[in-house]
């Protein structure tokens, strides 16, 4: 029986995404991990759901019964909400018959024949290192490794396991699954038997035959670690499975600790307390050398000195004509700052549900659909700031700016996802997303929002100015000729590096995620590295901001930009760096989406930090020049 094809449910799953967009934050602020726990009676139908078939060598996932599989009589796609789309998740329900508390052994699943067809396509599978992924009560399937530890051997999960396996240039085929279910019981708090935990064995295995009455598990041999059921040797396959239950003394609350346990714990600790140890140090040096420097300059430039003096003044003084001159291509950089809030408000937002546990990864694809509907939600932001930055410069013109800020940022991101989609199309896979999913993702711009964005730079128009300390001469004042260590390259490319090194250790983490399939919930860490990360770009272009202006040159606009936003650019060299010795990806297709979606993020990266250092600038200039006396 062949499996329902991908773009016959397409127009259902997107009509249930933008219903699950529409009502995606108020149906996760009632989530939290532990409130509503599924107890099972002895005997009771336990589902086993299939998911999508992963792989790190080629990122590109398919259906799980894309493979000759054993199907049940109706496929049938559990509900999915629009961030399980995006990722090309695809949940089924699967022929598994399996009871709260019984156990069973060698229990065939189906026994069909093996083509050649079917032999070839699981040698491909078996090559790019295709691992199966199931769920039980909203569980996913963990493979259980041991490693040499001190004290005894210590455990590590992985997610899902393997089709199968090649040794010597022979294929062998996973046909069948010890399926280990551990379950709590509390008599006094609540009926039934709650699961705790789900481990998949895998083995290869010669197993049972047909006989005249019916199946014969006789011949199913014990596991072993080696392999035996060659792809090439067989004619038939039988798919078989045991299931086993074992009491836990886990609470239900706790069950994701084991998945969430990622290596290099340590590491992480002493990492991010090493950049927070930097961050404080640069922070009181910078700040000694600003306040003093700054205090001494202000008591000189405020006490009266004489015409002589005063014709020979030098420093930052000199340019308060011109400081809040207006920039080049002043629109593009409101829009990039508008830009630039708006993925700092999605960011602090999506943290703090995520610090208050509201976005479990139980709850499959909430994290990608909140991050969405709440960069959606921060379009008013978005032009409120664009607007106030254009308002500064011109009063004129604010149709334009804000335009550019509804539809640059998003439709660069919208241009470049459209683009890999078509590959990953090409590929067949799971992971192309459903036209009218990308129908939906129209609505959520077009329809919620470009009106917030028009609705945030109206309310920022119809405000008055903000005040700046001192006035713009009518003629600019000439700069003088610049030392190579304050010319714009090189001050942009020593400012990035802080930044970049405050989120370093953080983004080894989160790649690993997203390129290797692990799962992450160090919101914790990721909280204490933004707001890290916001100080770090706060102070680098502060301080590339006072050098420029004490060497009279006052175009600081964009330098205080690109002073903290150049730490991007190290962002994607990294990522060159983790693809080349972290990751086996070969494919072109695989390459191209590895690439696009790093400098998706490394433009958002762009735009976040270099927005924080525009801004701050900007206050602690119209601070300092409101300060002295202008005569």
């Amino acid at each position: 029986m062949a499996p329902p094809a991908r773009g016959a449910r397409a127009g259902c799953c997107a009509r249930r995404a933008l219903a699950a967009a529409a009502a995606g934050l108020a149906a996760e602020a009632f989530y939290l991990p532990g409130v509503a726990p599924n107890e099972y009676p002895a005997g009771g139908q336990v589902d086993l759901k299939v998911n999508k078939l992963t792989s790190v060598k080629t990122q590109l996932p398919f259906g799980y019964y894309t493979l000759p599989y054993c199907q049940p009589k109706q496929i049938q796609d559990s509900v999915e909400n629009l961030g399980e789309l995006l990722v090309g998740d695809m949940i089924e329900n699967s022929p598994y018959d399996i009871r709260m508390l019984q156990n069973a052994t060698c229990e065939l699943l189906c026994s069909q024949a093996f083509t050649k067809e079917h032999k070839d396509h699981f040698r491909s599978m078996i090559d790019d290192g295709y691992l199966v992924n199931w769920i039980v009560d909203n569980l996913p399937a963990a493979t259980r490794y041991s490693r040499k530890a001190v004290g005894g051997p210590d455990y590590h999960y992985t997610n899902g396991f393997p089709v199968g396996v090649e040794r010597a240039g022979r294929y062998y085929l996973h046909n069948h699954v010890k399926l280990s279910f551990k379950f709590h019981a509390s008599p006094y708090d609540y009926e039934g038997y709650r699961i705790v935990g789900f481990e998949v064995e895998p083995h290869s295995m010669t197993q049972g035959q047909m006989g005249p009455n019916g199946w014969s598990p006789t011949l199913c041999q014990d596991t072993s670690a080696e392999p035996v059921f060659d792809i090439d040797a067989h004619d038939n396959v039988a798919y078989t499975y045991d299931v086993e239950w074992i009491e836990s003394d886990l609470r239900w609350a706790s069950r994701w600790d084991s998945y969430l346990k990622m290596t290099g714990g340590q590491i992480h600790w002493f990492s991010i307390l090493n950049s927070l140890m930097i961050m404080l140090f640069l922070s009181g040096m910078v700040a000694m050398i600003l306040l003093r420097t700054l205090y001494r300059d202000i008591t000189k430039y405020n006490e009266l000195a004489t015409a002589e003096e005063a014709a020979e003044e030098t420093g930052w003084k000199l340019v308060h004509g011109d400081v809040f001159r207006k920039p080049v291509h002043s629109k593009l950089l409101a829009v990039c700052v508008g830009s630039g809030v708006q993925i700092l408000g999605m960011s602090a937002v999506t943290l703090l549900f995520a610090l208050l546990g509201l976005l479990s990864p139980a709850h499959r694809g909430g994290l990608l659909q909140s991050m969405m509907l709440l960069f959606t939600l921060m379009g008013m932001f978005g032009g409120f700031a664009s607007s106030r930055m254009h308002r500064l410069w011109d009063g004129g013109d604010w149709k334009l700016t804000t335009l550019l800020t509804a539809f640059l940022y998003p439709g660069t991101l919208f241009t470049v996802f459209f683009v890999l989609n078509l590959l990953i199309w090409g590929q067949k896979s799971s992971g192309a997303v459903p036209f009218t999913t990308m129908f939906a993702l129209l609505v959520l711009w077009f329809g919620i929002s470009v009106p917030l964005v028009f609705l945030g730079a109206y309310i920022g128009f119809r405000r008055p100015p903000i005040e700046v300390p001192v006035r713009t001469n009518s003629i600019a004042r000439q700069i003088p000729a610049q030392p190579w260590f304050i010319q714009p390259v090189f001050t942009s490319a020593v400012g990035g590096i802080l930044p970049f090194g405050a989120v370093f250790t953080e983004l080894f983490f989160i790649m690993s995620s997203l390129w290797q399939h692990q799962f992450y919930y160090l919101f914790g860490f990721l909280a204490l590295v933004l707001v890290i990360l916001v100080i770090t770009c706060a102070e680098i272009s502060i301080a590339m901001t006072y050098f420029q202006l004490t060497s009279e040159d006052y175009h600081w606009w964009w330098r205080s930009f690109f002073s903290s936003s150049t730490s991007a650019v190290y962002v994607f060299l990294y990522s060159v760096l983790y693809f080349s010795t972290r990751l086996q990806i070969e494919k072109v297709v695989s390459t191209m989406l590895y690439f696009g979606y790093m400098w998706v993020m490394s433009l958002t990266f762009f735009l976040l930090t270099g927005s924080i250092g525009t801004i701050s600038s900007f206050f602690f200039v119209r601070v300092i020049y409101g300060s002295i006396k202008i005569d």
